[in-house]
C-alpha cells in the first residue's frame, strides 16, 4: 500500500511512519517540514519502506512538488493521513488575526488543498481511506476548554470538511473518516499545557490510527469518531 502522512517528523506522525515501515508491503511517504529525524530513521533501520519528502503543507508550491513526486511512483495512493496541525493555547480576545489564520490554514486549509490535488492519484481500483486526525476538543457537545477557541473551531471545520467529503467522493471510492482524538503525549500538548500529563502515549494512538486507516473504510464513511478514554 502506498500511504501519505502530513506531521511525520514527530510525536504520533512519526511514530506511524515507524509502525506502518515494520510491513515491507507499505512505502510510506513521509511528509514534514523537517525530515531530519525521518532520515535518521531511514538510515537507522536501513529501511526501503519510507521515502521522506520535505514539504511545508501551507505552501502551495510544496504540494505541487510532492504531487509530481508520488505520481512519478506510477503507484495509486491508498491511505492519506492528515495528521499535521497546530495547536494555540491563548485566550479568545488576545487572539491575533495572523494567528488565527496560520492555525486555520494548517488544520483546515492545507488538509483541503492536499487531498484535492492528491485526487488524481488516489487507488479507485481497490478504494482508498483519508483519515482526518481532529480534537475532541472540535467534537460537538464534548467538553471545551479555555484558551482553545482558535484550535478546537479549526477542528470542528476539519469535521465538517469530513463529512461533506465522504458524500461528493463516494463515487470515486474514496472513503473518508475523521477520528477526533483525546489528549495524548506529545511535544505539542507540552508545549500549550506545561505540566499536563496526557493518559495516552504517541506510540499507542498512533498503532490504532495506522490499523483503522488499513480496515476502518471497510466499515465507516463520512463518521466523525471520538477516540478518548473518557466521556464527552
Amino acid at each position: 500500500m502506498l500511504i501519505l502522512i502530513t506531521g511525520a517528523s514527530k510525536g504520533i506522525g512519526f511514530e506511524m511512519v515507524k509502525f506502518f515501515s515494520q510491513n515491507t508491503n507499505h512505502l510510506v511517504i513521509a511528509v514534514s517540514r523537517n525530515i531530519g529525524p525521518l532520515k535518521t530513521y531511514i538510515r537507522k533501520e536501513n529501511t526501503n519502506s519510507v521515502l521522506a519528502i520535505k514539504t511545508d503543507i501551507t505552501n502551495p508550491d510544496d504540494l505541487k512538488k510532492l504531487f509530481k513526486s508520488i505520481k512519478a511512483l506510477n503507484i495509486g495512493l491508498d491511505v492519506i493521513i492528515n495528521n499535521a496541525g497546530l495547536l494555540l493555547n491563548k485566550p479568545f480576545d488576545k487572539i491575533t488575526a495572523s494567528e488565527l489564520q496560520l492555525i486555520y490554514t494548517t488544520n483546515v486549509f492545507a488538509p483541503f488543498a492536499l487531498v484535492q490535488l492528491m485526487l488524481p492519484l488516489m487507488n479507485q481500483t481497490k478504494g482508498s481511506h483519508i483519515v482526518n486526525i481532529s480534537s475532541m476538543g472540535g467534537f460537538q457537545g464534548s467538553t471545551k476548554f479555555s484558551g482553545l477557541s482558535a484550535y478546537s473551531s479549526s477542528k470542528a471545520a476539519l469535521c465538517g470538511l469530513t463529512e461533506s467529503l465522504a458524500e461528493e467522493l463516494k463515487p470515486k471510492r474514496i472513503a473518508v473518516n475523521c477520528l477526533a482524538l483525546g489528549a495524548v503525549q506529545t511535544e505539542m500538548l507540552s508545549k500549550a499545557f506545561p505540566g499536563y500529563k496526557a493518559p495516552i502515549t504517541p506510540k499507542t494512538m498512533a498503532e490504532f490510527i495506522c490499523n483503522f486507516a488499513i480496515t476502518g473504510h471497510h466499515f465507516f464513511n463520512g463518521k466523525i469518531l471520538p477516540v478518548s478514554s473518557t466521556t464527552p
